[in-house]
C-alpha cells in the first residue's frame, strides 16, 4: 500500500482520472488531509464511496507521533516525532511576535560530518518522505495548538541530499488546498550541494536559499564542512550566481562564529570579500557550545572585533542569538534518534 500524504495534489487529480473519477475530488481528498486533518478516508462523505473503497485497498494515510517535547525558556518548543518504522526525528517551533517557524528535518540521519553540528554523529539511515516532512507540521500544530507560518529546511538532514522528496513537500506545504504556505515563507538551507543548488535554480520552485557557509577559506571550510572538498567556495559562488539570476531572491549566509577557529580580523575579511559577491543576507551565529565537539564559543572581544570589521567593509549582518540552545534546539544541536 502507499501513503496518499506522498502524492501532491497534481498526481492525486492522475489516480482520480485513472480510476474514471473527476479531477475535483482529488481538490476535496486534499482538503480532508490537510485542512480537516481526517485520517480515515470513511470520513471523507463527498468523495464517492466506490472511490473510497479503492483508497482503502490502495492507500493508507499516515501519521508522525509526538514521543517528546520540550519547551525552552525563550519559549522555542522542540519535538522528538516518531516515524512509522521506529526511526525518529527532531522539529523545532519558534515562536517570534505574530509568526511561527516551524524547523522541519529532511534525513533520519545525516552523511555529511559538519565538525560542529550533532545531527550526523549517528549516521546517516535514510531519506525522509514527501509525509513524513508534511507530517511535521501536521504534528506539531496539533500537539501545540499553533498554527505554522513558516518553514526552513534546518532540520536534521541535507535537503539538496533528498531534493525530489523535498520538493514534493514544498508543492504540499504551497499548495492553497493543502497547508497553504506562501514560497516566500519557506527557505532551504543547505551546506552547499552544488548541484542540487543548480537543479533548484531550474526547477522554478521559488524557494529561498540559506547557506551554511562558516568561513570563506577553503582550508578552514574544508576542515570542518567536507562537503567543500568536493564543491569549494569557488564552484559554490557561481551557482549561487546562477541562483540568484534565476530566481532574483537574496542569498542567506549563515556563519557560525567559533572561537579562535574562524572569529579573527582575517577571517571576517574574507567573509567581507566573499558575500559581496551575490546579492545577501547575513546572520552570524555565535557557536551554540555541545559536549561532542571541543569548539568553544566567541568571547565578546571576539565577537565584536570581527563584526567591527564588517561594518569597516560595508557589510550589513544580523547577530543571531540562538533560540532554544537550553534544550538543544539551537543550530547544529538537532539530532535523529535512529535504530
Amino acid at each position: 500500500m502507499k501513503d496518499i500524504r506522498n502524492l501532491t495534489r497534481e498526481e492525486l487529480k492522475e489516480v482520480c482520472t485513472s480510476r474514471g473519477v473527476p479531477a475535483f475530488h482529488a481538490q476535496q481528498i486534499f482538503e480532508w488531509l490537510y485542512r480537516k486533518r481526517v485520517n480515515d478516508f470513511s470520513l471523507m462523505p463527498n468523495v464517492p464511496l466506490k472511490f473510497r473503497e479503492y483508497l482503502k485497498t490502495d492507500f493508507f494515510i499516515s501519521e508522525v507521533a509526538v514521543l517528546q517535547k520540550e519547551i525552552s525558556s525563550d519559549g522555542t518548543a522542540k519535538f522528538l516525532l516518531g516515524l512509522q518504522d521506529g526511526l525518529a526525528v527532531e522539529s523545532v517551533l519558534i515562536p517570534e511576535k505574530k509568526r511561527r517557524t516551524l524547523c522541519v528535518s529532511t534525513q533520519a540521519g545525516c552523511k555529511f560530518g559538519c565538525k560542529f553540528c550533532v545531527s550526523g554523529l549517528n549516521g546517516f539511515k535514510r531519506n525522509l518522505s514527501p509525509a513524513e516532512i508534511c507530517g511535521q507540521l501536521l504534528a506539531v500544530e496539533k500537539e501545540s495548538g499553533e498554527k505554522v507560518t513558516n518553514i526552513v529546511f534546518m532540520g536534521v538532514g541535507e535537503p539538496l541530499d533528498n531534493f525530489d522528496n523535498v520538493m514534493k513537500a514544498s508543492a504540499i506545504f504551497m499548495d492553497n488546498r493543502g497547508l497553504e504556505i506562501g514560497k516566500r515563507k519557506i527557505v532551504l538551507s543547505t551546506c552547499g550541494v552544488v548541484p542540487g543548488i543548480e537543479r533548484l535554480a531550474e526547477s522554478g520552485a521559488g524557494l529561498r536559499i540559506s547557506i551554511s557557509l562558516h568561513s570563506a577559506d577553503d582550508r578552514k571550510r574544508s576542515q570542518i564542512m567536507p562537503v567543500n572538498k568536493k564543491w569549494n567556495t569557488g564552484q559554490l559562488m557561481k551557482a549561487l550566481k546562477k541562483f540568484y539570476e534565476k530566481e532574483q531572491f537574496a542569498i542567506t549566509f549563515e556563519y557560525i562564529l567559533i572561537s579562535g577557529f574562524n572569529s579573527s580580523e582575517k577571517d571576517a575579511e574574507a567573509l567581507s570579500m566573499y558575500v559581496k559577491g551575490v546579492p545577501h543576507k547575513l546572520n552570524i551565529i555565535p557557536y551554540n557550545p555541545s559536549e561532542h565537539f571541543k569548539w568553544k564559543a566567541p568571547t565578546g572581544e571576539e565577537l565584536g572585533d570581527f563584526v567591527g570589521v564588517l561594518k569597516e567593509k560595508g557589510v550589513f549582518y544580523t547577530l543571531r542569538r540562538s533560540r532554544g540552545s537550553d534544550i538543544s534546539a539551537a543550530c547544529g544541536q538537532l539530532q535523529a534518534k535512529l535504530k
